[in-house]
């Protein structure tokens, strides 16, 4: 891509007439030229872009849009309408914009693993196993706008009758297993967790690969029922399926 530009000078109309070569060479050494008519500002010269050049400008700067809207407050109107602009992954908790990092290739590993443990355990009930990234949108008691979150893994029961013409789920997950990173740590552990909490989910997985844990968190009317922690070669098993268990020997190996 070419360089950005290095200096501006503005000229009325008539400077230009009587000097057009000069200042086709000024624009030529990667300048600016602002020409103006009646004192107000008219016409901008710059340097000659080819096109593959200014389509990759233009996706820098689209870029650069996705990314300062990154922690920003905005209503669930303005994040729809940013999401669907953008090719970036991103959440929207509690009025906040969240941008997701792409994962790890452990995180990816483990939630492979996961994945096909649960696959198989659900096999002939009427529930899916759904893998991020997928939008889920969860409402909080008197709160009018849902938060929206992509956990790493969820189990429906319920995607029959809340999936929409575009194939986007309005349910409530019965479970959601979020993957511990350095980025997202403190944001799964504290807001998803709320989150999660207040919009009905009964039960919250949260896999530490760094230090080989599982947290499992059951609610029941909007609040913490119980909480578990398993370690070393401890099997993690689920409070609301039956036989739902994961060896975290295996898992973390």
């Amino acid at each position: 891509m070419s360089k950005s530009v290095e200096e501006s000078v503005t000229i009325s109309a008539t400077e230009l007439k009587k000097n057009l070569g000069k200042y086709l060479d000024y624009v030529n050494d990667n300048h600016e030229v602002v020409i103006t008519k009646n004192g107000e500002k008219a016409v901008r010269m710059t340097p000659y872009l080819s096109d593959y050049a200014r389509y990759e400008l233009m996706q820098v700067k689209e870029k650069a849009l996705d990314y300062q809207v990154a922690g920003k407050k905005v209503s669930y109107e303005e994040f729809l309408e940013i999401s669907e602009k953008s090719e970036l992954r991103m959440e929207y908790i509690e009025g906040e914009i969240i941008l997701m990092a792409a994962p790890s290739f452990k995180h990816q590993e483990l939630l492979g693993m996961l994945y096909m443990a649960f696959r198989q355990f659900i096999s002939g009930k009427a529930c899916k196993v759904i893998l991020a990234p997928f939008d889920i949108r969860l409402f909080k008691p008197e709160i009018r706008d849902p938060d929206v979150c992509q956990p790493d893994l969820i189990i429906a029961c319920d995607t029959e009758e809340n999936l929409n013409e575009k194939g986007q789920y309005f349910g409530v997950p019965e479970l959601v297993v979020e993957i511990l990173s350095a980025s997202t740590r403190s944001k799964d552990m504290t807001k998803k967790l709320n989150t999660y909490m207040l919009s009905g989910i009964k039960e919250y997985w949260i896999v530490d690969h760094k230090h080989k844990t599982v947290i499992i968190y059951r609610f029941d009317n909007l609040q913490i029922e119980s909480y578990s922690h398993y370690k070393n070669e401890e099997v993690a098993c689920s409070q609301i399926f039956e036989g739902l268990a994961i060896s975290l020997g295996a898992l973390f190996e």
